[in-house]
C-alpha cells in the first residue's frame, strides 16, 4: 500500500479508535466475486490473520455461507477490485466496517476474536 493509503488508514483508525495493524498487501483476503458488480452495501471484517492471509473478509450484500461466496485475492489487487475498502484496512482485528453512497459505519466486535492476541507491532 502507498504512504498515502496508510495515511488515510491511520486517519480512520485514530477517528474510530482502532490501533493501526498494517495490512500487509502481498498476503491475501477472502472477498466476494459479487463486489466487483457494485453491489452495496460493502462489508469488512478482520480476524487475526494466520498462514498467508491478513485477516480480512470483505463482500458485498447478503452474507453467504455457500462454500465458494469468498474468493482468495492478493490484497494488491483491491485498488482494482474495490478501491473504497483500501482507507479501512488499517483496522485491527476484531474491528468491522459497513459503506455504501453516503454512509460509514465502523465498530469494534469482539465476537471476532479468540483467545489469541492481536498484537501486531507497527
Amino acid at each position: 500500500m502507498t504512504n498515502m493509503v496508510e495515511d488515510k488508514q491511520r486517519e480512520i483508525c485514530i477517528r474510530f479508535g482502532s490501533e493501526f495493524y498494517k495490512c500487509d498487501s502481498n498476503l491475501k483476503v477472502g472477498i466476494s466475486r459479487n463486489i466487483k458488480e457494485g453491489v452495496k452495501p460493502i462489508h469488512g471484517l478482520r480476524i487475526i490473520p494466520e498462514g498467508d492471509t491478513n485477516g480480512w473478509y470483505i463482500w458485498a450484500g447478503d452474507w453467504s455461507d455457500a462454500d465458494d461466496f469468498f474468493v482468495p485475492l492478493h490484497a494488491i489487487h483491491l485498488s482494482e477490485w474495490v478501491p473504497q475498502v483500501l482507507p479501512y484496512l488499517g483496522l485491527s482485528p476484531g474491528w468491522r466496517f459497513l459503506i455504501a453512497e453516503n454512509y460509514e459505519d465502523v465498530w469494534k466486535d469482539n465476537e471476532l476474536l479468540d483467545d489469541r492476541t492481536a498484537d501486531q507491532p507497527e
